[in-house]
């Protein structure tokens, strides 16, 4: 197999061999004999071309220039970048076995005499690409060129920028290099498959079911839920609660001293005093039906006095009165105390809907983020496989090139895939760690609670079977079991009720009213009696007559 190799090798050798004396050769019998020959670098956009070939003279009048015709051809400048001229098929043959010189090239491309003045590369270094030396002048007094010196034509520019000056590339801003001269080490370890904060020695199995669980347990905005749904039911109890009948009582001592100014207003030195302690007690409510109210009052008071003309000392007057009001029109079919209640039970399940809604929205969002872990921890084999099999594939290019199977490129294309898979490898890790934060800051209490530092193993397997329904029966069951269309249906309702309250409001006030009251009295005999300035002289009498 070697010697094989080494048979090819100087084969190829001798036919390049062969080639380029054939080819030097037919070059020196079509070029003749050239006493100077330097090469000069092909134009370019960095380069642009310098022409040192006298051109003829064209024809002018007026220092406008001659329109072209078949004794004056037209002539055009070469495009921006372009390293070739028009050349002659004799030309083309030419620079297609060897490269010549540009003195060469304008000669026999252009079939036009001119004369060649040594150039350098642009930066004034000479060009490497240069292989033959200008011989010395036999007579330095001799003059190197015949006929009138002719001035080098400029370079055309580029076209579209006439007007804009072109910036030189020192005057260029200085744009400082990042990480210049940086290369890759191979040989250093790749970062280890670890996630900061999680002990990936620590797993938890975990089932979409304990996910679930723990979610209903420990979310927040479920807790805020049910919170809402208690505060809702509170307020449908406190509505009833206007049909309760209240109870209030009031009780106050009082003491007046009242001067007078006769002897008829029973005050033994010109003041009246009366003392009284009075209590009242009061029972009122609501009718459920017909929007009626009753009140019960009740009151008893205890009175001195200094009244001589008073004949119960102490007196105890007592009074109790019922009354009652029935609404016969506005109010008698629908008030307000019945309009709050029907809305408080709206209110309670639109509150429950809601309750409905975000945690079937919870458990939505656990088990996508618990089979989003599943996905991911899978995507992770799968690109740790391929990584595997890549650096295999790498190992095998490479004992395929030091047996001269393979090109050397193959290696480095394989090198390139392994370098692919194995940021494919730590993006999935990334995705990992996404999905795993997912899941836990669903399922977690806090921020402090311990599942955040284990890595959780989903268990579950994933069911692929689809499910056996028709679309009758799923949009059945959507429109019945939707909570966002039962919250709409419940806002419309609550529109009805007050819709109706409101129309109930525009009737005429008419009420019946019923009243009913027993008073009563008790006390003592007034011990000051004996002395009433009207009745005490009849006394007297009374008392000589009776002896």
């Amino acid at each position: 197999m070697r010697l094989i190799k080494e048979l090819i090798q100087r084969a190829a050798y001798i036919i390049a061999l062969s080639c380029a004396f054939v080819g030097s050769t037919y070059a020196q019998q079509t070029s003749g004999p050239s006493n100077i020959s330097i090469v000069v670098p092909a134009p370019s956009a960095n380069n642009p071309p310098q022409s040192t070939t006298a051109s003829p003279p064209s024809s002018t009048t007026n220092g406008a220039q001659s329109a072209p015709s078949g004794n004056q051809p037209q002539t055009q400048a070469p495009p921006p970048g372009s390293n070739a001229r028009p050349v002659t098929p004799a030309g083309q043959t030419e620079q297609s076995v060897q490269p010549q010189t540009q003195a060469d090239q304008q000669t026999r491309g252009t079939e036009a005499p001119a004369q060649t003045q040594p150039q350098t590369p642009q930066g004034g270094q000479p060009s490497q690409l240069q292989t033959e030396q200008q011989p010395a002048p036999q007579n330095p007094a001799q003059p190197t060129q015949q006929g009138p010196a002719i001035a080098p034509a400029q370079a055309p520019q580029p076209p579209g920028r006439e007007s804009v000056p072109s910036l030189a590339p020192e005057e260029l801003l200085n744009v400082p290099q990042v990480a210049p001269g940086f290369r890759a080490n191979p040989a250093e370890p790749l970062p280890e498959l670890g996630r900061v904060g999680v002990n990936l020695s620590d797993q938890r199995p975990l089932t979409v079911r304990e996910a679930i669980e723990m979610a209903l347990a420990n979310n927040r905005d479920i807790e805020v839920a049910r919170e809402t749904v208690k505060m809702a039911e509170f307020d449908l109890l406190g509505a009833r609660g206007a049909y309760d009948p209240r109870l209030s009582s009031l009780s106050y001592y009082e003491r007046t001293n009242t001067p007078t100014s006769s002897f008829l207003s029973g005050g033994a030195n010109g003041v009246v005093t009366q003392a009284d302690i009075t209590n009242t007690a009061r029972i009122e409510g609501l009718t459920p039906r017909g929007g009626g109210g009753y009140r019960v009052d009740f009151s008893a008071i205890r009175l001195t006095t200094n009244n001589q003309f008073a004949a119960l000392n102490p007196q105890y007057p007592t009074a109790l009165t019922f009354n009652y009001t029935q609404p016969l029109w506005r109010g008698f079919r629908f008030d307000s105390t019945r309009r709050a209640i029907e809305i408080a039970k709206k209110n309670l399940s639109l509150t429950d809907a809601q309750f409905r809604q975000r945690t079937i929205d919870i458990i939505t969002q656990v088990q996508r983020a618990y089979w989003d872990l599943v996905f991911a921890l899978r995507n992770l084999q799968i690109q740790q496989t391929a990584v595997r099999d890549a650096r295999t594939q790498l190992e095998h290019n490479r004992r395929l090139v030091q047996e001269g199977m393979l090109a050397p490129i193959d290696v480095v294309s394989a090198e390139a895939q392994v370098s692919g898979y194995e940021q494919s490898m730590y993006s999935a890790l990334e995705d990992v760690s996404r999905a795993e934060n997912s899941l836990k800051n669903l399922i977690a209490v806090s921020r402090q609670s311990p599942i955040w530092n284990v890595s959780i193993l989903p268990t579950d397997n994933v069911d692929v079977e689809p499910p056996t329904v028709t679309l009758t029966d799923a949009m059945d069951a959507a429109l019945r079991n939707r909570p966002e269309l039962q919250q709409a249906n419940l806002a419309r309702e609550i529109n009805q009720i007050d819709q109706r309250y409101y129309n109930e409001q525009t009737k005429p006030q008419v009420d019946f009213v019923g009243s009913y009251g027993v008073v009563g009295l008790a006390g003592s005999q007034n011990s000051s009696a004996t002395n009433n300035p009207l009745t005490s002289s009849s006394e007297r009498t009374v008392r000589r007559l009776t002896r």
